[in-house]
Protein backbone atom coordinates (compact mmCIF):
# COMPACT_ATOMS: atom_id res chain seq x y z
CA UNK A 1 0.00 0.00 0.00
CA UNK A 2 1.79 3.31 -1.43
CA UNK A 3 2.01 5.62 1.80
CA UNK A 4 2.99 9.23 0.01
CA UNK A 5 -0.73 10.98 0.26
CA UNK A 6 -0.80 10.47 3.99
CA UNK A 7 -0.41 14.07 6.02
CA UNK A 8 1.33 15.22 8.70
CA UNK A 9 -1.81 14.65 11.06
CA UNK A 10 -1.85 11.09 10.24
CA UNK A 11 2.49 11.14 10.02
CA UNK A 12 2.55 12.55 14.17
CA UNK A 13 -0.18 10.16 15.23
CA UNK A 14 1.59 6.78 13.81
CA UNK A 15 5.57 7.81 14.81
CA UNK A 16 7.07 8.83 18.32
CA UNK A 17 8.62 12.27 18.02
CA UNK A 18 12.16 11.27 17.39
CA UNK A 19 10.96 8.93 14.40
CA UNK A 20 8.51 11.94 12.84
CA UNK A 21 11.50 13.42 13.19
CA UNK A 22 14.11 12.21 11.43
CA UNK A 23 10.72 10.29 8.30
CA UNK A 24 9.09 13.62 8.20
CA UNK A 25 11.54 16.38 8.85
CA UNK A 26 14.70 15.18 7.88
CA UNK A 27 16.39 15.24 10.82
CA UNK A 28 19.49 13.30 12.20
CA UNK A 29 20.03 10.87 15.33
CA UNK A 30 22.87 11.54 17.66
CA UNK A 31 26.24 9.38 16.44
CA UNK A 32 25.87 6.59 18.30
CA UNK A 33 22.76 6.89 19.68
CA UNK A 34 20.54 4.72 18.02
CA UNK A 35 19.60 1.27 19.10
CA UNK A 36 20.42 0.05 15.83
CA UNK A 37 23.98 1.67 15.31
CA UNK A 38 25.57 -2.14 16.94
CA UNK A 39 22.75 -4.38 16.47
CA UNK A 40 23.67 -7.27 14.64
CA UNK A 41 20.64 -9.98 14.32
CA UNK A 42 20.02 -12.03 11.08
CA UNK A 43 16.33 -10.06 9.85
CA UNK A 44 15.00 -7.88 8.37
CA UNK A 45 14.92 -3.70 8.72
CA UNK A 46 11.84 -2.37 7.99
CA UNK A 47 10.36 1.34 8.06
CA UNK A 48 8.86 2.54 10.68
CA UNK A 49 6.57 4.45 8.52
CA UNK A 50 4.86 2.06 6.44
CA UNK A 51 6.66 -0.93 7.09
CA UNK A 52 7.84 -2.14 3.88
CA UNK A 53 11.39 -4.40 3.82
CA UNK A 54 14.35 -1.64 3.22
CA UNK A 55 17.38 -4.12 4.08
CA UNK A 56 18.72 -7.49 4.75
CA UNK A 57 20.91 -8.17 8.06
CA UNK A 58 23.39 -9.82 5.61
CA UNK A 59 24.30 -6.11 4.32
CA UNK A 60 24.73 -4.60 7.84
CA UNK A 61 28.18 -3.77 8.63
CA UNK A 62 29.79 -1.93 11.36
CA UNK A 63 31.41 1.57 9.70
CA UNK A 64 32.29 3.26 12.92
CA UNK A 65 30.53 6.03 11.89
CA UNK A 66 27.72 6.15 14.74
CA UNK A 67 24.84 5.12 12.54
CA UNK A 68 23.34 1.85 11.10
CA UNK A 69 25.25 0.99 7.70
CA UNK A 70 24.00 -1.43 4.78
CA UNK A 71 25.95 -2.09 1.67
CA UNK A 72 22.85 -2.93 -0.32
CA UNK A 73 19.21 -2.13 -0.18
CA UNK A 74 16.52 -3.94 -1.30
CA UNK A 75 16.20 -3.78 -4.53
CA UNK A 76 13.31 -1.05 -5.16
CA UNK A 77 13.11 0.05 -1.59
CA UNK A 78 14.74 3.06 -1.83
CA UNK A 79 14.53 6.52 -3.38
CA UNK A 80 17.57 9.01 -4.22
CA UNK A 81 17.77 12.54 -4.42
CA UNK A 82 20.53 14.89 -4.23
CA UNK A 83 20.68 17.04 -1.04
CA UNK A 84 22.76 20.15 -1.03
CA UNK A 85 22.34 20.97 2.50
CA UNK A 86 25.48 21.49 5.07
CA UNK A 87 27.28 23.29 2.35
CA UNK A 88 28.25 19.60 0.35
CA UNK A 89 26.53 17.87 -2.03
CA UNK A 90 25.06 14.68 -0.98
CA UNK A 91 22.60 11.62 -2.05
CA UNK A 92 19.89 11.80 0.76
CA UNK A 93 18.07 8.04 0.76
CA UNK A 94 14.21 7.76 1.21
CA UNK A 95 11.85 5.01 1.40
CA UNK A 96 10.41 4.69 -1.95
CA UNK A 97 7.02 3.37 -0.46
CA UNK A 98 5.96 6.29 1.72
CA UNK A 99 9.05 8.78 1.11
CA UNK A 100 10.65 8.80 4.52
CA UNK A 101 14.04 10.48 5.35
CA UNK A 102 16.19 7.67 6.15
CA UNK A 103 19.45 9.14 6.13
CA UNK A 104 22.12 9.10 3.48
CA UNK A 105 24.09 6.81 1.01
CA UNK A 106 28.21 7.10 0.34
CA UNK A 107 30.17 5.33 -1.96
CA UNK A 108 33.08 4.95 0.48
CA UNK A 109 31.82 1.47 2.10
CA UNK A 110 34.39 -1.29 2.61
CA UNK A 111 32.32 -3.90 0.69
CA UNK A 112 33.16 -5.37 -2.98
CA UNK A 113 29.91 -3.07 -3.40
CA UNK A 114 31.39 -0.03 -2.44
CA UNK A 115 28.58 1.26 -0.83
CA UNK A 116 27.60 2.81 2.69
CA UNK A 117 23.59 3.71 3.31
CA UNK A 118 24.20 5.48 6.71
CA UNK A 119 20.44 5.43 8.33
CA UNK A 120 19.01 6.77 11.28
CA UNK A 121 17.87 3.89 13.70
CA UNK A 122 14.26 6.55 14.27
CA UNK A 123 13.41 5.54 10.99
CA UNK A 124 13.46 2.01 10.92
CA UNK A 125 12.28 -1.57 12.83
CA UNK A 126 13.76 -4.78 13.18
CA UNK A 127 11.87 -7.69 12.73
CA UNK A 128 14.03 -11.94 13.09
CA UNK A 129 14.14 -14.25 10.60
Amino acid sequence: KIMKDKDNNYWKAKLDDQSYKVLREAATEIPFSGKYNLHFKDGYYRCKGCDIVLFDSSSKFDSGCGWPSFDRAKKGSIKYKEDRSLMRIRTEILCSNCDGHLGHVFNDGPTETGMRYCVNSASINFENK
